[in-house]
């Protein structure tokens, strides 16, 4: 599907991906409502932030993936829709399962129910990495087994399943796009290359969890790139992609590259209560993007050393 002119929902377009990647979609040409999540003081996130020039050419649509008649009303006449609204935290699922599982597996059913109804052309649905648990074989393909190794991880393999489902019992067009480990500019400080980059830059110590594990990651501009190739190809219907940059580094390696680029001089320290339970931290993520390059052409452009370069100068300006 050529986007251009296009009527595009994104859901969790204030967030992280989602703003880079309602950004791109107005350069596009597409016609952009972003949907956000309700809030007293009428905020939108990242969108706020926007230039007026693109501001002003997307549509707010204030509401909540809970409410099945919201998200009905929110895709009327949508010809395509990104849904990456979640609660993405995997620290907090351990504190809040319920609350992350009905927004990641109840947020995604009203979604995919309400394009259903509507009879929209085009569903992206935004998974994770983290569905995979530990890497049994690598690179991780999108045939490797799911392991719920943590609440998070079972909410968004049961969105995966409810896509899945959709798919084959009504033939709707739909995609599930499972990004490794995206980082960049707006990032929460809750995740880890921000919260190395926000010591590094104002402390002389780095606290964190495990260094052990090793993560794949994916700068967020070509992430947002991804979800957009994969809308306009015909040939990913019912099928699952990843989006990773298919080279990892452990958490001990990336802080010590981050320190480095920063040009701070700083100790790292692993702290108890960072650690996740033992059964549930997933040791391992290297993801196979084969199936990307394949099916819609897509490769990452930014490299990890450049990535970071661009995040800690945006987290820079945070913390003047």
């Amino acid at each position: 599907m050529e986007l251009k002119e296009k009527e595009v929902l994104v859901t969790g377009a204030g967030g992280f991906i989602g703003s880079h990647l309602t950004e791109k979609l107005v350069a596009e040409g597409a016609n952009v409502h972003a949907f956000v999540r309700y809030n007293s003081k009428g905020k939108a996130g990242f969108i706020d932030s926007f230039p007026n020039k693109t501001r002003s050419k997307i549509d707010l649509i204030f509401g909540d993936v809970l409410e099945l008649e919201t998200v009905r009303k929110a895709l009327a006449k949508i010809d395509c829709v990104f849904h990456l609204a979640a609660s993405i935290s995997v620290a907090y699922s351990f504190k809040n399962p319920e609350e992350v599982i009905a927004v990641n597996s109840k947020g995604t059913l009203n979604v995919l129910t309400a394009a259903k109804d509507n009879n929209v052309k085009r569903i992206i649905t935004a998974s994770s990495s983290e569905v995979y648990g530990t890497a049994i074989t690598v690179p991780i393909s999108e045939g490797h087994p799911l392991q719920g190794q943590s609440p998070y991880a079972a909410s968004k393999i049961a969105g995966d399943k409810y896509a899945e489902s959709f798919y084959k019992s009504y033939r709707i067009p739909i995609t599930v796009v499972r990004p490794f480990n995206t980082y960049g500019p707006r990032q929460s400080a809750r995740a880890i290359i921000p919260t190395i980059i926000m010591q590094a830059l104002a402390k002389d110590k780095i606290k964190l969890g495990s260094l052990t594990p090793r993560r794949d990651f994916t700068y967020v501009t070509d992430t947002a790139d991804g979800f957009i190739k994969i809308a306009k190809s015909d040939k990913v219907y019912g099928e699952v992609i990843n989006l990773s940059n298919m080279d990892d580094v452990s958490i001990g390696e990336l802080a010590n590259k981050i320190i480095k680029l920063t040009g701070k001089k700083a100790k790292i320290e692993s702290s108890d209560e960072r650690i996740r339970p033992e059964n549930a931290e997933v040791q391992r993520l290297l993801g196979d993007n084969s199936k990307a390059k394949k099916l819609v052409g897509w490769s990452p452009k930014v490299s990890l050393d450049e990535g970071l370069d661009k995040t800690i100068e945006y987290f820079r300006g945070v913390v003047r």
